[in-house]
């Protein structure tokens, strides 16, 4: 099963939440890309449309290691066998909740406005997303809604793994899923179009439906006193990037799916070349993603209404990312990027460039010091760029970082490793960004950054000082 859009999808789910006739139901969709498909199940059930946003509190040390989760309403969620084996005092407690929460507070205000949230206490709340990879996001979610009174909880998804299914059945009280493959790889590949939801559709459709209900949500400003619970499971979905803005390029776009033989194995891979391209962009994904992350998928378009050309592929085929070894072993994806661009360059005579995020930076730059690589410029968001070691002094293309201001422990390394580069480099930071970018307007600025470096590095006049 393929679904065609977000919005055919909502129509099929909401189908099927329709039949559970449930009682003085409220919808909350998490945002970006689970409110279109949240509008949906709303309007099917007469019901109220909301978002519900969630926020993970990382250990400071290890980020991607989350103690805990917030929501609105002051509402905290702590995992306590997290908290005691970090030996996390409420001080270094305190200080993460307090970037979190500006951030989490941040995106509801861009949302709602002035706009109370919609009371849950006493109903029945059903919570949508577009898909579910982990499910730990969808669980700090139905905590969160227990935490504001909701009565009963309902997980509504279009596409989820079984494994993520079984465990959710534990965190709602019921749980509504159209098709559940044995074999899942990411939630985008279960759509035919799996395009960004921007910020501005979020504010749309949420408007749209309280208009049309005339305004009637019950909508009341809950109680601001703090919740605490514990035993609570959480970590960040990879979220949905907006569109960007800016006039598309003149004259024909040429978009195909490619299919590179590398190693004897079939690597699938998305290729965007606007009339005219100054250069080729190659995505390296993180660990975990593929060349469907929206948060690469959103810079790349970007970049081609600026003129580039892009290429985001898999680096692993489905059968290798079973293994957890490969998706960690930055030589391997170091030496299938250098063979990509290989390939790119024998089917189009542009200059190279390369984008990398997360793992994926490692491998790009490892790539890049390659000693015949002629890479015009690299991009890296959110990297790891010490994962390429002794590799950093090699590298000759022109280097840029971007790291998020709250996220600390990537910033560091990153600094570290840039005391290590000897090519021209820069360290840009996005002020109050975490790891994912996911702060309004933080993934435009990484692409506004990205844009502008790479068509700098290939200008006529860069290209003629590297001869």
């Amino acid at each position: 099963m393929r679904f065609a859009d977000r919005t055919t999808a909502g129509i099929q789910l909401a189908g099927e939440v329709a039949r559970l006739r449930l009682h003085d139901p409220v919808v909350l969709g998490l945002p970006r890309g689970g409110i279109p498909v949240a509008y949906q199940v709303a309007r099917a059930l007469g019901a109220p449309l909301d978002v519900i946003a969630v926020r993970k509190l990382g250990v400071p040390s290890r980020p991607e290691l989350g103690f805990g989760a917030i929501g609105e309403g002051g509402v905290r969620i702590l995992n306590d066998d997290v908290v005691r084996a970090a030996r996390l005092g409420p001080r270094e407690r305190g200080a993460v909740e307090l970037t979190e929460r500006t951030a989490l507070e941040g995106r509801l205000r861009a949302y709602r406005a002035e706009r109370p949230p919609t009371a849950l206490t006493g109903r029945t709340v059903v919570i949508v997303d577009d898909g579910i990879a982990t499910g730990s996001t969808a669980s700090a979610a139905c905590q969160v809604a227990r935490a504001r009174g909701a009565a009963q909880v309902v997980l509504a998804i279009p596409v989820a793994p079984p494994g993520a299914v079984a465990e959710l059945s534990g965190e709602a009280d019921e749980v509504v899923c159209l098709y559940s493959p044995d074999y899942f790889g990411s939630v985008g590949q279960w759509y035919t179009d799996f395009s960004q939801t921007s910020d501005a559709e979020v504010i749309e459709l949420l408007n749209d439906l309280l208009a049309s209900s005339g305004g009637a949500t019950k909508s009341a400003m809950e109680g601001s006193g703090g919740t605490e619970a514990g035993g609570g499971r959480t970590d960040d979905a990879p979220p949905v990037g907006p569109v960007p803005a800016g006039p598309v390029p003149a004259g024909p776009v040429l978009e195909r799916e490619v299919e590179m033989t590398v190693d004897g194995r079939g690597l699938p891979g998305n290729l965007t070349l606007p009339d005219g391209a100054t250069g080729v962009v190659v995505f390296a994904h993180g660990s975990g993603s593929s060349r469907h992350s929206p948060r690469n998928r959103s810079v790349a378009a970007r970049l081609n209404r600026a003129g580039l050309g892009t290429l985001l592929f898999d680096l692993l085929t489905p059968e290798e990312e079973r293994d957890r070894a490969n998706v960690f072993d930055i030589p391997l994806l170091a030496r299938r990027l250098t063979l990509v661009t290989a390939w790119l360059a024998a089917e189009h005579a542009l200059p190279v460039c390369y984008f990398g995020a997360s793992t994926g930076a490692a491998a790009a730059l490892l790539s890049a010091a390659e000693p015949h690589a002629d890479i015009k410029a690299v991009v890296c968001r959110g990297g790891r760029p010490d994962l390429a070691a002794e590799a950093l002094a090699d590298v000759r293309a022109p280097t840029l970082l971007i790291v998020g201001g709250a996220d600390t422990q990537v910033l560091d390394l990153n600094r570290r490793a840039a005391e290590r580069m000897r090519c021209e480099h820069r360290l840009d930071v996005v002020p109050g960004a975490t790891h994912l970018f996911e702060e309004p307007g933080a993934l435009e600025a990484v692409a506004d950054l990205a844009r502008a470096w790479l068509t700098e590095h290939l200008s006529p006049s860069a290209q003629r000082a590297g001869q």
